[in-house]
């Protein structure tokens, strides 16, 4: 078994890569492809959200962002992030994003159990995060989780997403709305 990489050897090995890569404490791990559907979805509640929170001074980020978790030594891409006000970057990496104030993870088969599981004790660790949102791929249902007691609230088909920190309301069917999306 080899040693743990460091991050400077991550950054080196990512910027070669032809796929994203992951950094978790020493550890690197390739990043699978999502699914049509999963894109669809990620690409659904992205738009909602930059409709309700562009007049906010919030930008919504695909899975493109880099998000870095200094209190875990994690680097992760969230399938969409939101940030408030001005980006804050890691000291260790100039393109990793330290603030974001929502996370939306579009679950998976290949993924869910990291989405509520492991990968959700290290997005906790971030101070500035409101709400770490799930999107079902299998039915209209949407789970939210507020920080503070870390509540989860959950909506389905005719309901709504409330995200109470941003001030923001949408339809749940709004985002299932393409007849190709579950």
């Amino acid at each position: 078994m080899g040693e743990p990489a460091t991050y400077a050897e991550y950054l080196a090995l990512e910027a070669d890569s032809e796929v994203r890569l992951e950094f978790v404490d020493g550890s690197v791990y390739a990043m699978a492809g999502g699914t049509p559907e999963h894109a669809r979805l990620a690409m659904a509640i992205g738009a909602e959200l930059r409709v309700v929170l562009r007049a906010k001074g919030c930008a919504v980020y695909s899975s493109d962002l880099k998000l870095r978790i200094d209190a875990t030594n994690r680097s992760t891409y969230a399938d969409v992030a939101v940030v408030c006000g001005d980006e804050r970057h890691a000291d260790i990496d100039p393109n990793a994003v330290t603030n974001p104030t929502i996370i939306v993870e579009v679950l998976s088969p290949s993924t869910e159990a990291a989405d509520r599981g492991e990968e959700w004790r290290h997005y906790q660790r971030l101070p500035s995060l409101r709400e770490y949102v799930l999107i079902s791929q299998d039915e209209p249902y949407v789970e939210v989780f507020r920080r503070d007691e870390w509540i989860l609230r959950t909506s389905v088909a005719g309901g709504v997403l409330e995200l109470p920190s941003h001030g923001v309301s949408i339809a749940v069917d709004a985002i299932y709305a393409d007849p190709r999306a579950v």
